[in-house]
């Protein structure tokens, strides 16, 4: 199902790009065109949501140190 799905996202991006940057092309060379232009941004994207997702986890640790020490220096270390 998900080569499938490559496949015609990729036919629809292969064309819409070719027609975006006015190329003439055939069939087979849109298709494929889309399909690497799918693979290639699905990594990209895929990389892009991995680094944004260990960086929130990161400032999310920060902010989280930050409530416990302003805590405990309220109420243990008086």
């Amino acid at each position: 199902m998900g080569l499938v799905f490559l496949v015609i996202v990729g036919t629809a991006a292969g064309f819409l790009a070719t027609r975006l940057m006015r190329i003439d092309t055939d069939v087979p060379t849109t298709i494929v065109i889309g399909v690497a232009g799918a693979l290639i941004g699905g990594f990209l994207l895929r990389g892009l949501v991995l680094i944004t997702s260990w960086l929130a986890g990161l400032v999310g640790a920060i902010l989280g140190a930050i409530v416990l020490i302003w805590l405990y220096k309220i109420y243990i270390a008086r």
